[in-house]
């Protein structure tokens, strides 16, 4: 079951430029959001690990997200 609602994902992509959003497209961009936080959540978790907290800090989503770019592009 998704975690976000469709309604700020049909906000982001209107705030986009886009006039108008399928039901589809909304809900692709929802499940494309969903997979990057989950990877970029567990890798952040990774880095607290490796330094002995239980905690995820912002300093590790930061490098979790910098990971990521790094893979993507930017």
């Amino acid at each position: 079951m998704p975690e976000l609602q469709l309604a700020p994902i049909r906000k982001i992509i209107k705030d986009a430029g886009a006039e108008r959003v399928s039901d589809k497209a909304a809900d692709k961009l929802r499940e494309i959001i969903e997979k990057v936080a989950t990877l970029v959540a567990s890798r952040a978790a990774d880095y607290a690990k490796h330094a002995g907290r239980n905690t995820v800090k912002k300093a590790d989503v930061e490098l979790a997200t910098r990971d990521l770019t790094l893979v993507i592009g930017k």
